[in-house]
């Protein structure tokens, strides 16, 4: 309707009619076109200031020089700034100091969430407990294959793990291993079998479970003497890890069960300082040059793992 509310009659018309009704050449409302035109304004202003126009490789600038990324790194840079005491202190820590200090426990434990999930929750869940028999260990427990101390912890980071057990499918009778099956599940429950530990002794089972059948933790054998299943304690499934082994490359239904390597340059500086403290000798004798070829992968850096395996070890089950 027009300004003037001009009579009808008065007003020119398009010259279209519908159903009796003619449409008439009324202007806008005065408000309604200045808004259109401040609305024109405003993008011309837009694209004056901020970057717009896409090129070939790139886009218009603007005068601001303003984009989200240059934002985006501009606020990681303030958080880093706060971090950065603490990521220089942590750094020149050792794992075992980090534990001792409440304040840089405090701070590797919460500056690890976002590295936990971003790196480790898929296999191992939000918390450190995964699906119930989804195949990946419980870090929230105490049952810890290759050992729950920090150093340890550490070490299965930094170095991945691959236990191994071969398939027995083709080395044991349909008896044998109902009896072995047996012997599996009344060892959980406490419950003696004579017969059972017999065979479990005569079919070498005993070379990598060990005598109490506790699991040996220089090879990552499970503890067949608790209620802590790996894979399932559903007879069927022990017996399917009997039949199939864990990792056995000749056996196509064999159990996949390995956890890659996040730094081989800390695993081997690792297990260097290691063997050279078992030899009585000085760790900082060490040559590196000799030890490191310099092209050793590094997933995560050493403070990450650090991080990671003080992380962990909070959630429980760490010794």
């Amino acid at each position: 309707m027009a300004d003037s509310k001009n009579n009808s009659n008065q007003v020119p018309d398009t010259g279209h009619v519908w159903d009796g009704i003619r449409e008439l050449d009324n202007p806008c409302p005065r408000w309604w076109l200045n808004s259109l035109y401040l609305s024109g304004l405003i993008v011309v202003v837009y694209f004056i200031l901020y970057p717009s126009l896409p090129l070939v490789n790139d886009s218009t600038k603007g005068l601001l020089g303003w984009t989200q990324i240059k934002e985006f790194k501009e606020d990681l840079a303030k958080v880093e700034a706060v971090r950065a005491p603490f990521e220089n202190k942590l750094a020149e820590m050792s794992v075992e100091d980090i534990l001792a200090n409440q304040e840089m426990l405090n701070y590797a434990i919460g500056s690890s969430k976002v590295l936990f999930g971003e790196n480790c929750a898929a296999c191992h869940g939000t918390g450190g407990a995964p699906a119930e028999s989804a195949g990946y260990p419980n870090l929230t427990d105490d049952d810890w294959l290759f050992g729950g101390e920090i150093n340890e912890i550490m070490m299965s980071i930094a170095k991945g793990r691959s236990g191994t057990m071969p398939a027995h499918q083709n080395l044991l009778t349909t008896e044998e291993v109902d009896l072995l099956v047996q012997f599996v599940v009344d060892s959980s429950n406490g419950v003696e079998n004579s017969a059972g530990l017999a065979l479990y002794n005569a079919k070498g089972c005993v070379a990598c479970h060990g005598a109490d059948a506790k699991g040996v933790k220089a090879m990552g054998s499970a503890n067949l003497t608790d209620k802590i299943w790996r894979f399932s304690g559903d007879e069927d499934q022990i017996r399917h890890t009997i039949l199939h082994g864990v990792n056995d490359a000749s056996d196509k239904e064999t159990r996949v069960a390995l956890m890659p390597q996040w730094s081989e340059k800390m695993a081997v500086i690792m297990e260097a300082i290691a063997y050279a403290i078992e030899d009585d000798e000085d760790p900082n004798d060490i040559d590196w040059d000799d030890e490191l070829t310099g092209d050793e992968a590094e997933r995560l850096t050493e403070t990450e793992i650090k991080k990671l395996a003080v992380y962990v070890h909070q959630f429980g089950g760490g010794q």
